[in-house]
């Protein structure tokens, strides 16, 4: 079938076919409004990442920047069925660790006991070390933990292949973000989020573009940023920021998507609606920052420099400080290596 879209042109071929969720006009300009009143704050901004980040590593040796490799690759299905089915730990970073909430440093040596950012150590631990690291302090477990250990064993053996440096992996790709993306999934699989739709080879790489953005976030915070084609990268399709979506107006679900979302259907990771939900986010944010982008020229005559990743890290909070606003609104429930 040949290689899959870029994430880009995924969403927007699943917009123009998707059944079940369609983006919204009224609503997309409604969200450009929003953003276009908040140009000036830091919220829009790698110092706002860096704000909502404040744990975040300096990126002053190898083994602070594999913080950010380690966190992203453990960071995925953080899901809890309900209020009550949260795995949660509380560390001496003071950082909550759960289902809805992944800090750089609940992982990092002082709290755990363990070099959880070295490759050498992370690449060969064992599903028993794992489960100590990722231990709760109620009676959930952690989901998916043999999933977890292959991914995190996975991405150390690619690390050890390059010094055991995460900086050093990265740099293949020069400052390229799509460069960084194209190598992290050809290199890491457990990265590569695709899948079929409509008969299309489509992409999301929502993990592997965080990491890029998140990689980006420490660097610029620190001014150190200076990685071109960053407005390649989209959102990063989760749970999360579609239903900030649909709470704004810029995504709407079918009612029949809708109520099994309501029933708490499992959606399989490929599985349609599963599929139109992510793809159409990626859509409507795409749309949402052009029309941004045209506010701010029409307005201000100024060049926007807002991207796709940008606004992602602004949603998902918003989604986060909202979340008893839009609890009528059911985030998708899948289980998957992915997101």
């Amino acid at each position: 079938m040949g290689s899959p879209v870029f994430p880009r042109e995924s969403g927007q071929f699943i917009a123009e076919h998707s059944r079940d969720v369609f983006v919204e006009e009224e609503g997309v300009q409604n969200v450009a409004e929003m953003l276009y009143n908040l140009r000036h704050s830091d919220d829009l901004t790698a110092s706002g990442w860096k704000k909502a980040n404040p744990l975040a590593p300096e990126p002053t040796s190898d083994q602070g920047m594999n913080h950010v490799i380690v966190v992203v690759t453990l960071t995925l299905s953080f899901l809890g069925t309900n209020a009550e089915q949260h795995c949660a730990r509380k560390n001496v970073d003071y950082s909550i660790f759960t289902f809805t909430s992944f800090k750089v440093k609940d992982l990092n040596t002082s709290s755990t006991g363990v070099p959880i950012t070295d490759p050498k150590y992370f690449s060969k631990i064992s599903v028993e070390e794992l489960a100590h690291v990722l231990r709760s302090d109620n009676e959930t477990p952690m989901p998916m933990l043999q999933e977890r250990h292959q991914v995190l064993t996975e991405g150390g053996r690619i690390l050890l292949e390059h010094g055991g440096s995460f900086r050093s992996f990265i740099s293949q790709a020069g400052n390229d973000a799509r460069k960084m993306v194209e190598l992290i999934v050809e290199k890491i699989p457990s990265y590569r989020d695709e899948a079929t739709y409509e008969g299309k080879r489509i992409s999301f790489y929502k993990r592997a573009q965080i990491l890029v953005a998140d990689f980006w976030g420490v660097m610029e915070a620190r001014g150190e940023g200076d990685i071109i084609d960053m407005d390649w990268l989209t959102m990063f399709a989760d749970y999360r920021v579609p239903q900030a979506l649909v709470y704004l107006g810029a995504l709407r679900y079918s009612d029949a998507l809708m109520q099994a979302l309501k029933s708490g259907e499992l959606l399989s990771s490929g599985d349609r609606r599963e599929v139109e939900i992510r793809g159409c986010s990626i859509w409507s944010v795409e749309l949402i920052k052009d029309r941004l982008c045209k506010l701010v020229q029409e307005r201000d005559g100024q060049k926007c420099n807002v991207n796709s990743a940008i606004i992602d890290f602004y949603l998902w909070p918003y989604a986060k400080k909202h979340h008893k606003e839009m609890a009528h609104i059911p985030i998708h429930h899948t289980r998957c290596i992915y997101y």
